[in-house]
This record gives C-alpha cells, structure tokens and sequence, in this order.
C-alpha cells in the first residue's frame, strides 16, 4: 500500500453503520493513507468524537413504499443525492472505497459505480441489509464480519472475505486483569443502548430491580439514560435505596466495562462484539422493530454460541427477573460465558483489513 492511497468511507446515519467506519477510517489513518469519510446529517452527529480526518455531510434518503408521494418523493431526493455524490466523487477521486451499510452509503456506492471506482461493502450483522443487498451485484467484494451471514446468494460467495467485527482496538485488546474491583458476589450491572432502548429500559426496569433488591439479591445498577429520565430514575433508585449510578452518554464506555460483570443491552452487532471482546456477559435485548428482524438473528446467534443470554423485549417483565435470580445464584453461569467469549476474538480484524486491502489494490477488476 501507498502513502498515496485516497480512501473514502460511506457511513450509514445510524450508530451501528457510523462506528465501524469511524473504527476503519481511524485504522486507515495511522498507516498514513489518506483517509475521507462521507455520511449523512443522522450519521454527523456520531462523528464529533473522530477528528482525525475530514468528514463531508451528503443528503441521502431511505426508499419509502408507503404510498405514490412518499415513492415518488423519497426517488428525487436518492436521485439528487446520486448526482451530488457523482460531483463529489469527480472532484475527490478515491482509489477505492468502503460502503459500511445503511441508506446514507447508497448514493456514494451507485456514483463510484457508474464512475468506475472500486467499491468494498461491509456488512456486520447476520442478515445482509437492504443497501448492501442491492449493491451486492455491483461491488468488488464483500467484507464480513460473520460467514453465517444470511441473505447472499451464492452466486456472490467469491466476492465474500470474512474479517470480522471492526471494533475500537482499545476494546479488542481491553482486559479486566489488574483492573477488576468489583464485588463478585454481586450483580455489576450496566445498561446500555441508544435513545429508544434507554426509553424502553428506564420504563421497565427500575420495577425488576426493585423486586431483585426485595428478594436479597445484591446488585449495583450502571445505567444510561436520556437527559428528560434523570430526575426520575435518580428519584425512583434514592428512595428504593437501590445502589447505581446513572449517566446520559460516555465517549469513552470502556470505564464501565471494568465495574461491571453483566450487561443488559439492545443486539446491534457493534455493541456485542464489543461486548464480547471485553468478556463482559450480557442479555440481549432485541429491537423488535429492527429491519429484516436482524436484531433478533444476532441475538440468537450469540445465545446459540453461549456467549449471552437472550430476552425479547415483549418477556421482559416477565422473565428478567427469574433470569437475574438464576445468574446470581449460580454465578458459574457467567464465567462458562467469559470462557466461551475469550474464543471469540475480534484480535486478527485489523490484520484482515490490511491483506484484504492490499489483495484487492493488485486485484485486477
């Protein structure tokens, strides 16, 4: 690889399409490549902690099927963004370029290839989204972060290079050793996910822990919270006498994982490999309304492995608390977990990254 490489990235607007390619782009950086990354104005806002490179905001759009004036509307802004991506691309030319999923790739991967520019997509979850399965025919190849990745046809399989999960490396090579204070006879546990899943856990779970402190079992709650549910969750864990400490968005997440030994999250595939890397035990707490269920599959797939524990959201107040009885009677459960997930190592991904881009710059198209 040359110092000369131009790279530019294409995040979706979501945190789960945005970190990883901030993660790929930081990577990317201290080799010395020259290193772009474009999203939309939902994906800008996940970027304010990268300053490394230069970031451009482009409009994008999902495909609305809700009615005649949605299709037609959501069709001329895809179709101006294609255009604005084209003028982008021809003043800016990459060598190459990554599409990390979601609807704001779309246009720079459409543009790069009707310019002719090699286009990589990554996919990191179990089922292939709807952006990435429509570029699939047209990019050069396709990383993954797991070969059981459902929804490509085998006519595409060639084009398929496993790497996986492209996490912080602070997180990758993060360990609890010489840093782990907590009180193993506790439950340490942190709560996390995005806006909605904070919604949703602040309502329902406050009640299951109160009922675990009721029936003696000792816990300490980490809990991220928007900035309207303060006053109230502080209010409800003061006055139940329930130990916590509640936070609305930490940079930096890593500070938990060493206090904690469970964690109850949402299933974004970011989230439990990052997770998993850290050998910090969790429930997994699907969306039910992720695109194509895919919250779901990679719920399953970690529960299938032993690596987590598994609850859909419509069972939370009636099994989480039986689940947090049965853990914190036989803790043995989650060291069989912390085992299983030390074989599940992101370690190589970086080192994957780099062959697999080398291979592809001296791959004829």
């Amino acid at each position: 690889m040359t110092n000369k490489l131009k790279v530019l990235i294409a995040v979706g607007g979501t945190g789960g399409h945005v970190f990883p390619g901030c993660n790929l782009a930081n990577h990317l950086n201290e080799r010395s490549l020259d290193v772009q990354l474009v999203t939309d104005k939902r994906g800008k806002k996940y970027t304010e902690q990268f300053k490394n490179f230069k970031i451009t905001v482009l409009p994008s759009s999902p495909f609305v099927s809700k009615n005649i004036f949605m299709i037609f509307l959501s069709s001329i802004i895809i179709f101006y963004s294609i255009i604005r991506s084209l003028l982008f691309l021809v003043f800016n030319r990459p060598n190459i370029i990554f599409g990390m999923g979601g609807y704001a790739s779309f246009p720079i991967c459409i543009a790069a290839s009707i310019l002719r520019i090699k286009f990589i997509i990554y996919e990191n979850n179990l089922v292939i989204g709807k952006a990435n399965k429509f570029l699939l025919p047209l990019a050069f190849k396709i990383l993954i972060s797991n070969k059981e990745l459902e929804g490509v046809s085998k006519k595409y399989f060639k084009k398929l290079i496993e790497i996986g999960n492209i996490i912080k490396k602070e997180i990758i090579f993060f360990s609890k050793e010489g840093l782990d204070k907590t009180d193993k006879s506790n439950l340490n546990i942190l709560i996390m996910g995005g806006s909605q899943a904070a919604r949703i856990f602040a309502e329902i779970l406050p009640k299951i822990f109160l009922e675990c402190k009721k029936k003696k079992i000792n816990l300490k709650i980490y809990q991220h919270c928007l900035p309207n549910q303060i006053d109230q969750l502080e209010s409800f864990y003061k006055k139940n006498k329930v130990n916590h400490e509640i936070f609305i968005f930490s940079k930096n997440l890593i500070n938990y994982f060493s206090k904690v030994n469970l964690a109850i999250t949402r299933s974004g595939s970011s989230t439990l490999a990052e997770l998993t890397n850290a050998n910090i035990p969790f429930i997994s707490v699907p969306l039910p309304t992720s695109t194509e269920n895919h919250q779901l599959k990679n719920a399953i797939f970690y529960k299938k492995n032993n690596l987590a524990f598994l609850i859909e959201e419509k069972d939370l107040s009636n099994k989480l608390f039986d689940l947090l009885k049965d853990i914190y009677d036989n803790k043995a459960k989650l060291k069989d977990i912390e085992d299983n997930q030390k074989r599940f190592s992101d370690k190589n991904v970086y080192n994957k990254i780099n062959e697999a881009l080398k291979d592809i710059i001296n791959e004829k198209s």
